[in-house]
């Protein structure tokens, strides 16, 4: 495909793009988009061969014709950052929500736990660097969370004794907060993501604050993740990428973990592969870790120049726990767990991410509905703005309140909310209360806070 002159206007520039994928694509074999199930070029299978390609067509969802309509209605959006200025299909959803996501990096909390109980300053980062890496296995879904909408909640209990809350904080730029505690560590997390579309795929940055506390010694740790890559997001098979450094660091110590990931090359060369190690505070190579974010991590005291220890042998730390064979959305088992009701406590906050209707129809199957109450949600979330606005109020969270700290990270500075306390006083009230009887899933979704807002 040649490339356009320099007059031509961006109009004429995707309209040759577009003609030129598909003369290329009349030349190559079939290739299936993994998120979206569409006949289109033929890419490079980052997981390897065509048996699995052929796989993912039994679950794809968006026609050609949808994807080619998508195509023209995202041109203008190259360059700029997607993250909630676009209004999606609801074919390329999961059933989850952003904040139900956040939940999935509890899945393998008992490697925290570990990092509690240590006594060894290095193999707790050992310990807690492979917890944060544990999640990127769920994170090569290519299906997309829902936006949450502001004020909604999710909340998580009976998993490794641990409570979990998130909730949207903020709409515009769309924010999260989240607390998780159990008898080991607390972890307390802002999120902000930033997004870059490129056309064809999308750059996603963690512009985001993640604090862990070790309760035994009082040590916090400090995590900043690598930035993300979906590729092939319209044309070819989508898959996830998460090339750079992954850092956490030991506040009370200085002493950190510095571990690389691999960006897929060629044929699926270095897919997965994470290598580094843990420095003391001087810098110094402690301990070396290596694995694949999708499988397995392992680690091997090392000397000063990185080199393994003689009469030591590597150990693994963690491993990825069974899945479910051939699942609709690649879920795991704690991913269905995530959205269970099983998972809540006596009684649902109302706010909660599992009481969506839009969610729960697309978990049911229902595409027409899905579709019809995310519209109808998304509206109700700009009336009850322009009311507010209106009168002259601001949104205020109920469980997290915003700080006056604003820390630096790599993608841009962020604004910090803390967990206020007040969501364990209330469920604690509630449990003294007494169970509740009827359906949970009988409670209506309501995330709105207008009317409490406008009472202060």
């Amino acid at each position: 495909m040649g490339s356009p002159k320099k007059n031509e206007e961006s109009k004429g520039f995707f309209a040759a793009m577009s003609s030129g994928l598909s003369m290329f694509s009349n030349a190559m074999h079939r290739s299936v988009n993994g998120m979206l199930g569409y006949e289109g070029v033929e890419v490079v299978n980052p997981e390897g061969g065509k048996d699995d390609a052929e796989e993912e067509a039994q679950r794809g969802r968006w026609r050609q014709e949808e994807r080619d309509s998508y195509w023209k209605m995202m041109q203008k959006y190259i360059g700029s950052d997607v993250t909630s200025m676009v209004t999606l299909p609801v074919i390329i959803f999961e059933p989850m929500t952003m904040l139900q996501k956040m939940a999935e990096l509890m899945e393998y909390s008992y490697l925290l736990d570990r990092a509690d109980e240590s006594e060894d300053p290095y193999m707790r980062l050992v310990y807690a660097s492979s917890w944060a890496i544990s999640v990127y296995f769920a994170y090569q879904r290519t299906w997309k969370p829902f936006n949450p909408i502001l004020g909604e909640t999710y909340e998580m209990a009976n998993h490794g004794a641990i409570t979990f809350l998130a909730e949207q904080v903020s709409h515009h730029p769309p924010m999260s907060a989240g607390h998780a505690e159990n008898e080991h560590f607390t972890y307390d997390v802002t999120s902000k993501l930033k997004t870059k579309f490129l056309g064809n795929s999308v750059d996603v940055y963690p512009v985001g604050r993640t604090r862990v506390t070790l309760k035994r010694d009082g040590v916090v740790l400090d995590l900043v993740p690598p930035p993300t890559k979906v590729h092939n997001l319209i044309f070819g098979r989508t898959w996830i990428d998460s090339p750079g450094e992954m850092i956490m660091t030991n506040l009370t110590t200085g002493d950190k973990a510095v571990l690389y990931f691999q960006p897929c090359g060629w044929f699926g060369t270095g897919r997965y592969e994470v290598d580094g190690y843990i420095y003391n505070s001087s810098e110094e190579p402690k301990i070396l870790m290596t694995g694949k974010w999708n499988e397995r991590m392992s680690y091997q005291p090392c000397d000063s120049d990185g080199e393994p220890l003689p009469e030591t042998e590597m150990k693994e730390v963690w491993h990825v726990a069974d899945v479910p064979p051939n699942d609709k959305f690649q879920y795991t088992y704690f991913a269905h767990k995530i959205n269970s009701f099983d998972t809540v406590p006596g009684k649902l906050l109302a706010s909660d991410s599992r009481l969506r209707p839009d969610r729960y129809a697309l978990e049911m199957g229902d595409l027409s509905k899905a579709g019809n109450e995310k519209s109808s949600l998304e509206e109700k979330q700009r009336a009850e703005k322009k009311t507010r606005e209106a009168k002259g109020h601001n949104f205020k969270p109920r469980w997290f309140d915003l700080t006056e700290e604003v820390t630096p990270t790599p993608w841009g500075d962020l604004e910090i909310y803390q967990y206020n306390g007040k969501y364990t006083e209330h469920r604690a009230a509630v449990d003294n209360s007494g169970s509740i009887e009827g359906d949970v899933k009988s409670i209506e979704f309501n995330p709105w806070q207008y009317g409490n807002l406008s009472t202060e």
